[in-house]
């Protein structure tokens, strides 16, 4: 009796875990078919907000370990340094929009091409990074510093459990995407003061080292010098120099300083920094400037004149050095550090011995050479003319600056006409100089 009794029980057993296996297995198969009908029959948009609305449910009924960073747009309030995890997160966050958002911002910049959209400060942006969920918010600037400017901020929100892989993982990735991301577009901009603070725009000059009215030796020499630069990070590392490289670019008016710092900047792919002196009332004001700006620019002194320097209140040339080679300018790295004149010689000696500017490129008068690439551009002429001869010969005896010479060469579409406006326009220059030249040797 004992005997059927146990061999009962283990049939039973069977009977019971046969009935289980099909009962999961049933259960398994109807899951599988309603995530397929869930994923074909629902919309993504609908999927999206009912999966974020359950998981805010039951996060409610969980312990709160959750961990916020705040990102600051300045890292020193009072130095207004950059904070470049900011604006990484500002250009990485426009990525991450979708259908479901009901609050962006949207907007043409002054001087660009395309529209721009952004973050809404009420919209809360969810990121998923290795199964890792991330909520980012902005703060629009409810809050202000002491002079009474917004203070932005992003937080950023995960589980606390995930902290180490936030830091060493995810926010190195948003850094990473943001690199990439200013490498692929790489839209170029022009910072200038505005009330003590840098405004930007978008940086459209077209000049290139092809389209500059100077020798080829000289544009040789600019090229290669920036290519050193750029490949010599280990060895500005090794001997324990920051990673800078300063210009002066001297000569008379029109000689193009300009033009050949946008064709810098377009080679390099660098934005530009433009600081006029008379803009800064103090020596804090440089530096935080100059902290300001981002790696990988170009920091342009325009007209630096000792004169002008010394005469501010509290600006001084002392100020000026001490960015230039002190440890102020351990404050950011592969940036470019350009000074025009229009007088070297006016400039103080302290600032143009090497480190402070590096290389010194004199920007001449127009001549043979540089011509032919004036003629290129605005007249399409490739080869030879039968004028350039006598041009070129007067340009070898009279100072003309390429800016001058490209006006005469606006002023009419048929190529031979410009050209033959261009000699009666440089003859009547050599002759002037000749009556001067005569009456300085009688009144001497």
């Amino acid at each position: 009796m004992g005997s059927n009794t146990n061999k009962y029980n283990i049939f039973s057993s069977f009977t019971s875990a046969s009935s289980w296996f099909e009962l999961y297995a049933a259960f398994s198969t109807f899951t599988m078919l309603l995530k397929a009908a869930f994923n074909d029959l629902i919309p993504h948009q609908l999927r999206s907000f009912v999966t974020s609305k359950l998981e805010s449910l039951f996060s409610k009924y969980q312990p709160n370990n959750r961990v916020s960073l705040k990102i600051n747009q300045f890292w020193d309030e009072s130095l207004r340094s950059r904070n470049e995890l900011f604006y990484a997160a500002h250009e990485y966050l426009p990525t991450k929009i979708t259908n479901t958002f009901k609050s962006l911002k949207v907007g043409k910049i002054e001087d660009q091409k395309h529209l721009e959209l952004a973050v809404d400060a009420t919209q809360e942006v969810l990121d998923e990074f290795e199964g890792i969920k991330f909520t980012w918010k902005l703060d629009d600037g409810s809050e202000k510093d002491s002079e009474n400017f917004k203070k932005y901020s992003f937080e950023l929100t995960f589980n606390g459990k995930h902290r180490e892989r936030a830091l060493e993982r995810y926010i190195p990735h948003v850094l990473k995407t943001y690199e990439a991301m200013k490498s692929d577009k790489r839209i170029l901009k022009i910072y200038s003061r505005l009330d003590g603070y840098w405004t930007e725009s978008e940086l459209s000059h077209p000049a290139t080292f092809d389209s500059l009215a100077l020798s080829p030796e000289l544009k040789k020499d600019i090229i290669d010098d920036l290519d050193r630069f750029l490949r010599r990070k280990e060895l500005y590392k090794k001997v324990g120099k920051p990673w800078k490289r300063g210009y002066l670019l001297y000569g008379t008016p029109g000689t193009g300083k300009s033009s050949l710092i946008a064709a810098i900047a377009n080679y390099l792919k660098f934005d530009v920094y433009d600081l006029e002196l008379t803009s800064v009332d103090c020596n804090s004001e440089l530096m935080r400037s100059m902290k300001e700006a981002s790696n990988r620019s170009i920091i342009v002194v325009e007209d630096v004149d000792c004169n002008k320097v010394v005469k501010a209140n509290r600006f001084t040339l002392s100020g000026l050095l001490n960015y230039m080679d002190g440890l102020w300018s351990s404050g950011g790295e592969e940036r470019i550090v350009i000074f025009t004149t229009n007088h070297r010689e006016k400039i103080d000696p302290a600032l143009l011995r090497p480190g402070r500017m590096d290389m010194h490129i004199h920007l001449s008068f127009l001549k043979g050479k540089a011509f032919r690439v004036l003629a290129s551009n605005y007249l399409g002429i490739e080869g030879d003319h039968p004028l350039f001869e006598e041009i070129e010969g007067l340009l070898e005896r009279i100072e003309v600056s390429p800016a001058v010479v490209a006006e005469q060469l606006m002023r009419n579409e048929d190529l031979d006409v410009a050209l033959e406006a261009l000699v009666k326009f440089l003859k009547e220059m050599d002759k002037d100089r000749n009556c001067n030249g005569e009456l300085t040797g009688l009144l001497s």
